[in-house]
């Protein structure tokens, strides 16, 4: 489940976004943040598997007219496997449907891996373990 960030969420959404290679400088983490909080086109959602649960983690998105990008996605340590990023990502497509997710040199071939594995599952050919 997403939650669109809010102030009150900012030392949760700092620290989570620590995580990310790039943004381990404070100066940087913070304009970051700013960008989210400023721009319209910038959207920062935390995320949690059930309502009232604890977050566990953040997704960043740039909206367009026609795609959303996802900029960053940054789980807790306890969290961070495909099926939670699948989990973040079908969130996204069910609250942006219509448009494309696509991905930066990062995670784009998280995207592309979400992608197939929507495809597969909806061709009947979902070769997961249950």
């Amino acid at each position: 489940m997403l939650t669109k960030y809010k102030n009150d969420y900012a030392k949760i959404a700092m620290g989570f976004l620590s995580f990310v290679p790039d943004l381990k400088d404070m100066d940087h983490l913070q304009t970051e943040l700013k960008l989210y909080t400023e721009d319209n086109a910038h959207l920062l959602y935390l995320y949690r598997e059930t309502a009232g649960g604890d977050f566990e983690g953040v997704v960043g998105v740039e909206t367009g007219a026609d795609f959303v990008l996802i900029r960053h996605l940054s789980l807790s340590p306890a969290f961070r496997d495909t099926a939670t990023q699948f989990a973040v990502l079908s969130d996204l497509q069910a609250q942006y449907a219509g448009v494309k997710l696509m991905g930066t040199l990062e995670t784009a071939p998280l995207i592309a891996a979400f992608n197939q594995q929507r495809k597969e599952t909806a061709n009947g050919t979902d070769t997961r373990a249950e």
